[in-house]
């Protein structure tokens, strides 16, 4: 196999794109538009059938399908695949703006019915049969890995059985409740929350109206396709179609960092490219990038895997320039909407194709100029709102953790030290694309440099839009690995001593990159990760995670939900031990109830110290308060606050909720309190005490 690489994928047929066809006889300017009636009646006749059948699950994998078919870009089935669901994600979230004014929401008809007839237009305008690729063994390598990837990091969900145990995992990470809302405010509202902003403000934080909503947008539509018409996931079954979608977004993650990281590396032997697979692999395992299941960062997950995508569509480019823009385009739209804080590297990215393709683009102006335009406007709608509506660069200076800061520096230092040499060594082949992707990874490590730099000259340390930028960074530094790989020799075939010696130096050479990989980053049990600034990496926090009994917070909040369902017009706030609990107890009852909005003032910008939150509680919320207690003294609190001011009595109630004894002493009830008499259920489990 020759070293040299070719510089992007083979020309297409000239009757496919760039050459016209010949100019069709009358005859056939007769016939044409039949088949295209034909075809715009199915894209509504065939979801109407599905949906008739109860099988609107089907309707996704159709249209994902239908729009791969009219795409050229791309080898293999896999890469065609991917790159329609780049489009539609770019498609989907610029649509939202859309769905929250149109008289159908998110129903999965209309969207199906809507989205198959653009597909056969775009097909009759670029005169494109549907057409689909072969599937090639090679897309067995990013399917099987992502597929076994994802069954060990489901196995924290497969060893729960109720609500209680689903909210332990949850409660890992506090954003999960506030992303948990918003997904099930926008399958209520059926599209943005900032569309409708007062249609939302009664039932979401205003700290989430304006926070970007592409993955939640994108997850909410999607379930609709999977429940029965006119239902919405609420309460506590929300709790597990958000775990499913969190679970999807982090697998389509792993399967873009495979397949960039394949595509990236080119032609290479199977022996490469199962040692290729196997080192990205264990790079995921061992870095930072599984914290974010544990600490709740869906739209980080997605935002991620958006830009890894359009970083590899810039580092091997497709051979069509309209096709390569306008799916970069969508990606940056989808980046906008989704985690705009990628959106400065992505269209740094952006530019330099276009600086480095100037002479195509300019054969495709006009599509160049409409499209750059029009996803410009869209990309920038979210991040404009974020900045002037709701102040969000105020973040840039929040600082983080330093074990996480430690971590963030290690992947920079040791990750782009070895793939910065490797990319550098293989700068000085024939192929363009490593030094196309050196380019993406400066630009990653660049956001990140610059980013602490801010953080430095504004008096504080690399905090917490540092550490997020080097996910990013990291991302693609997995991804250049390929050039190490790309280093290896390749085994040849024959029995001659040349040969001979070729392959088994090309079998231990990718055995050893294997073996060190696994070791390095601790994917061995009794190993640390040379990137993890602990003695446990984030996969084992994530996949070892102690669950037979629930946690404290996630048994009160599973109780109070099926004890003290929602009252309408009342503020439901739980009180318990100390002052931090009781936040996540309310913050997750809250989330349960869809009532976020209702108890902003019981919950957020108070002092965690007691009694005097509990004080600050009554005097912040207006309108009646009902309060949960958990925890003896917080009963006792209250009981006192009603003794001393009696016309609190009005609007201010609370009812008990009884810990199990193998955990807390019961709550001591006084006798004048109407709410103590009310039964208390048996419990059939006990809480643990973290």
């Amino acid at each position: 196999m020759p070293p040299e690489l070719t510089v992007a994928e083979p020309p297409i047929t000239p009757a496919t794109e760039d050459i016209r066809p010949p100019v069709p006889t009358s005859r056939r300017r007769r016939r044409r538009p039949v088949p295209m009636l034909a075809a715009l009646v199915a894209a509504w006749l065939v979801p109407l059938a599905v949906h008739a059948l109860h099988r609107d699950w089907l309707l996704p994998p159709l249209v994902l399908l239908a729009t791969a078919s009219v795409l050229r870009g791309g080898r293999t089935l896999l890469d065609r695949l991917v790159l329609a669901l780049a489009l539609l994600l770019g498609a989907a979230t610029a649509g939202g703006l859309l769905f929250a004014v149109w008289p159908w929401g998110m129903r999965p008809v209309p969207l199906t019915g809507t989205a198959l007839t653009l597909v056969v237009l775009a097909a009759a305008v670029l005169r494109r049969r549907p057409r689909l690729p072969r599937p090639g063994w090679v897309d067995l390598f990013p399917v099987a890995a992502t597929a076994g990837m994802m069954i060990y990091l489901s196995a924290p969900w497969q060893r729960v059985h109720d609500l209680a145990g689903q909210l332990t995992i949850l409660g890992r990470g506090e954003d999960n409740w506030r992303h948990l809302a918003l997904f099930d405010v926008l399958g209520r509202l059926g599209g943005y929350a900032f569309v409708d902003p007062a249609a939302a403000r009664d039932v979401l934080l205003p700290q989430m109206l304006y926070y970007p909503q592409g993955w939640h947008l994108v997850a909410a539509l999607l379930d609709g396709f999977l429940l029965p018409a006119g239902t919405a996931p609420r309460g506590p079954e929300g709790v597990g179609h958000y775990a499913f979608w969190t679970m999807a977004g982090f697998g389509l993650l792993v399967l873009t960092l495979i397949w960039a990281a394949q595509r990236i590396s080119g032609p290479i032997h199977l022996l490469h490219r199962f040692a290729l697979t196997a080192v990205v692999c264990a790079l995921l395992l061992g870095t930072q990038l599984p914290r974010l299941l544990v600490s709740g960062y869906p739209t980080e997950v997605l935002g991620l895997a958006l830009t890894v995508l359009l970083a590899s569509l810039v580092g091997r480019p497709l051979a069509g320039t309209r096709e390569q823009f306008v799916l970069m385009v969508s990606l940056v739209v989808a980046i906008g909407f989704t985690y705009y804080l990628f959106l400065p590297p992505a269209a740094v990215l952006v530019l330099c194709w276009l600086l480095g393709h100037w002479r195509e683009a300019l054969r495709r102006w006009g599509t160049v100029a409409l499209v750059g335009v029009a996803g410009s406007a869209l990309a920038l709608v979210a991040p404009l709102l974020g900045v002037l509506r709701a102040k969000q660069t105020e973040a840039l200076a929040v600082g983080g953790g330093i074990e996480a800061r430690t971590e963030a520096w290690r992947a920079l230092i040791w990750l782009g030290g070895i793939v910065g040499v490797a990319l550098l060594v293989q700068v000085r082949r024939a192929d363009p694309a490593w030094r196309r992707w050196l380019l993406v990874c400066a630009v990653g490590v660049a956001l990140s440099l610059g980013i602490a730099y801010y953080n430095d000259t504004s008096g504080v340390e690399p905090g917490y839009y540092f550490i997020k930028s080097t996910h990013l960074a990291t991302a693609l530094l997995i991804v250049g690995t390929a050039a190490v790989v790309r280093l290896l020799p390749a085994p040849r075939r024959g029995w001659s001593w040349p040969a001979v010696t070729a392959s088994l130096a090309g079998t231990l050479g990718a055995a050893g990159v294997v073996v060190v990989a696994v070791l390095l980053c601790g994917v061995v049990g009794g190993q640390r990760s040379m990137l993890i600034a602990s003695e446990q990496t984030w996969t084992e926090r994530w996949v070892h995670q102690e669950l037979h009994l629930p946690s404290k917070e996630a048994w009160v909040c599973a109780e109070a939900q099926r004890r003290y369902p929602e009252q309408p017009g009342v503020t439901t706030l739980v009180l318990d031990r100390g002052s931090y609990r009781p936040y996540l107890e309310t913050l997750c009852l809250s989330t349960l109830h869809g009532t976020t909005a209702q108890t902003e003032l019981g919950v957020y910008g108070m002092v965690f110290e007691e009694p005097w939150r509990t004080h600050q509680m009554v005097e912040r919320v207006r309108g009646p308060i009902r309060f949960i207690t958990a925890d003896p003294n917080a009963g006792r609190r209250v009981h006192w606050i009603l003794d001393k001011y009696p016309a609190l009595r009005e609007r201010v109630t609370w009812v008990p909720l009884t810990v199990p004894e193998c955990d807390v002493l019961p709550v001591n009830l006084p006798t004048d309190t109407a709410a103590a008499t009310e039964a208390t259920p048996a419990v059939p489990a006990c809480p643990s005490a973290r």
